[in-house]
């Protein structure tokens, strides 16, 4: 399928950055944006809700403002992430807000998405979908979304147990819309990788973790440097869904990563939209890509890196 035309002529990569809590704010998501990547981020970042609209209005007005200056340039269009969970007492009245400035495109997790879907159509926006397996996939389609978000084994934050290898081939055999595939991708090559298995976008998060613009602790970017995928958890104790996080934040938290429980808990977003909550304060995410992150460049200094590696993986022979 052809790209949507929302993407068309505005990216120097097939890439979103994926929304992190706490992490993706306003500078993060607009340096994306001007590097050439479809930046985004969770609308309960913005504490408290009227810090929603603002937000909204600056990124929409700095990328005007860049693109105009730069008509040379490839600005790629932002993304906002909802949280459509029944306990996400905010959502309706952050999706007025993402109708009001007709956010391009919209990221959706944990529910059905379909009064999104019908919303953010109504001003000619797009909606893409978390899921973990064909079940949801196919339950997302039916509400009406535009493309899906493939949450695989290894990916940051929430994340599924399915190889990309599995999920990606059953779901383009029934859906053949836009696909973005997530999972331990940090690097040009796997970007590639991603497009060779059919798949029209890679979804990436922890790498844009580690750079000067994100929003995180210089501690946290420091633990994704020095870290290997050895040192990541996949659990569901600290937010009810399961998924990965760095050990050893676990284990300053006065944690034994190997005596978690492995019960499922029951999603609770209020605890996602309070920032003392050390779930999601002090116990950090990242995706099993960790081991090939060994720096904490600008987002341009990586984008233009991940550039030069995808073209190299494009150009690699086939065989020998």
């Amino acid at each position: 399928m052809p790209m949507p035309k929302l993407f068309q002529g505005k990216l120097a990569l097939p890439v979103i950055a994926s929304p992190m809590f706490i992490v993706s704010y306003p500078e993060l998501v607009v340096a994306e944006c001007k590097a050439g990547i479809v930046g985004t981020f969770p609308s309960l970042n913005a504490r408290p809700i009227e810090l929603l609209d603002q937000w909204l209005g600056q990124v929409t007005e700095e990328l005007a403002a860049y693109a105009a200056a730069n008509p040379d340039k490839p600005v790629a269009p932002f993304g906002v992430n909802l949280i459509v969970h029944k306990s996400n007492g905010r959502l309706m009245d952050d999706l007025a807000l993402v109708v009001k400035h007709k956010v391009p495109l919209v990221i959706t997790s944990v529910g059905a998405p379909t009064q999104i879907v019908e919303a953010v159509h109504s001003y000619g926006g797009l909606v893409f979908h978390d899921v973990t397996n064909v079940k949801h996939a196919k339950k997302a389609l039916e509400a009406g979304v535009d493309g899906l978000i493939l949450v695989c084994a290894g990916a940051g934050g929430h994340a599924g147990t399915l190889s990309p290898f599995a999920l990606l081939p059953e779901v383009r055999a029934f859906f053949d819309g836009p696909i973005v595939l997530a999972g331990s991708m940090s690097s040009g090559a796997a970007i590639r990788a991603a497009e060779v298995m059919g798949a029209d976008f890679a979804y990436m998060g922890t790498r844009f973790i580690a750079t000067a613009e994100a929003n995180a602790s210089p501690a946290y970017k420091q633990m994704i440097v020095d870290g290997a995928a050895a040192d990541i958890v996949y659990t569901p104790v600290f937010s009810g869904i399961p998924g990965n996080y760095l050990a050893h934040s676990v284990i300053a938290n006065g944690i034994d990563p190997s005596q978690i429980s492995a019960a499922v808990g029951k999603p609770n977003v209020s605890d996602w939209d309070n920032p003392s909550k050390k779930a999601w304060k002090d116990i950090w995410s990242a995706g099993q890509g960790i081991g090939t992150i060994h720096d904490v460049p600008t987002v341009q200094e990586l984008v233009d890196r991940l550039a030069a590696e995808y073209r190299a993986a494009a150009e690699r022979p086939v065989f020998g």
